[in-house]
């Protein structure tokens, strides 16, 4: 930007009379350029003059000059030399003044120190744990393992006392387990629960006990039926007599005959047909006595792993497996043990993490409990020993314990007597 000739010596001259500095910076030029500015309004200014300054008479000349010549000169406009007082105060603090302030600054004291703690005031309940399944993780050497799920030794043992103290299931006293003849040979014992399995299929546990005990009873001879069964332990006669239910007479009897011994129960035609093969089976690859292994139990017709499991359980005692029917398979997913969709999986999910020395007893156990209060439809919850304890996922809240219904025996109105005086 061009500037006049009085401007440049004007400039001198104010340099001239003002006082050394050690650094010249943008704010004092500012300053300087205020001071030089015109203001009428304000009050003189008068500096003393160095004495090694030479004062000419050029320099005296320019002091008179008047104030016309300096509103001439080509100069910028003050506001655009000026910066506002904002920007000034951020640009001459220091960084080391504003560390300092920041130092000095009292310690943020954080909310929770200050609120004091009620010691009647209850402790917030820790969360919930998360029930979980049987699941499968795996090892920093890379083999798989089953975890089981959570809580499962709890509900396994009060379900066991539970069952303990009320054996009134219909599987503690008729199930297949419990359905052969004391009397008869440890062959023939074993025979009559395979058979007692076969029969069970799609059956109570009652009317497969009625089935039995007609082959127990009537099967070597061809009378009629007998109309009213009585199931009774032979130890109840005076004279233990033998079973008529072996290999023998399942052999010898006409399908006709054996389809209305088993009458009762499901599928009855097609059972009778699975018997009949199996007896030829067993007699001309066995020599008489059923398999002792599961696969062998599975290659005979009618035959399933449910069976063929707790078959080797009960004749052979033999605990290779887990006997999964509908009770086992439907409880075990309604407590979020497994989640499975058919009895084979739920076996083969229940075989990966349950002890094997409880693979005997769960089906048993289980299979009571469904018959008993986890029913199918319409489960007692309020019965359970579990309701309450947050145990069972799928368990039903607010059903109250079921009463016994008793009925009351008829009043019989005794004859009065009345006695009169003589």
């Amino acid at each position: 930007m061009r500037t006049s000739r009085t401007s440049r010596d004007t400039a001198k001259v104010l340099q001239a009379l003002s006082p050394p500095i050690g650094r010249e910076t943008r704010s004092s030029k500012v300053s300087a350029l205020k001071s030089f500015s015109y203001n009428p309004n304000a009050t003189p200014i008068i500096k003393t003059e160095p004495e090694d300054v030479l004062v000419t008479p050029s320099l005296c000349a320019i002091k008179s000059d008047d104030e016309s010549s300096l509103s001439e000169a080509d100069t910028a406009d003050i506001e655009d030399l000026l910066e506002p007082p904002s920007k000034r105060q951020k640009r001459n603090a220091s960084p080391i003044n504003r560390r300092a302030l920041k130092r000095s600054a009292s310690p943020r004291i954080p909310l929770k120190s200050i609120v004091k703690e009620d010691p009647d005031q209850k402790s917030t309940p820790a969360p919930k744990q998360r029930r979980l399944p049987a699941r499968t993780t795996r090892d920093i050497d890379g083999s798989v393992k089953v975890e089981p799920p959570s809580n499962w030794e709890t509900m396994y043992e009060i379900v066991k006392k539970m069952r303990a103290a009320n054996p009134t299931a219909p599987v503690d006293t008729m199930g297949c387990s419990e359905l052969y003849w004391r009397a008869s040979s440890p062959i023939d014992r074993r025979f009559q629960t395979l058979i007692a399995l076969m029969l069970s299929s799609q059956t109570k546990d009652t009317v497969t006990a009625v089935a039995m005990q007609r082959l127990h009873t009537e099967l070597g001879d061809g009378t009629a039926l007998a109309q009213d069964i009585k199931i009774k332990q032979e130890d109840e006669d005076s004279k233990p007599v033998d079973s008529t239910l072996n290999l023998t007479n399942i052999l010898a009897v006409d399908p006709t005959r054996l389809n209305e011994l088993i009458r009762t129960v499901g599928f009855h035609n097609n059972k009778t047909k699975y018997i009949k093969a199996t007896a030829l089976i067993l007699r001309d690859q066995h020599g008489g006595d059923i398999p002792s292994t599961p696969e062998g139990l599975m290659a005979l017709p009618g035959v399933g792993p449910k069976m063929a499991y707790l078959c080797l359980s009960a004749a052979w005692d033999k605990h290779l497996g887990i006997g999964v029917d509908v009770h086992v398979h439907r409880i075990t997913n309604l407590w979020g043990w497994n989640k499975t969709k058919t009895p084979e999986e739920t076996r083969k999910a229940l075989q990966s993490w349950l002890p094997v020395e409880k693979w005997h007893e769960i089906n048993k156990l289980l299979v009571g409990l469904g018959q008993t209060v986890c029913l199918p439809v319409k489960r007692r919850c309020g019965d359970c020993d579990l309701a309450g304890l947050k145990l069972c996922k799928s368990e039903i809240k607010g059903l109250e314990p079921t009463m016994l219904k008793v009925k009351k025996s008829p009043e019989i109105d005794e004859p009065k007597i009345k006695i009169e005086a003589l």
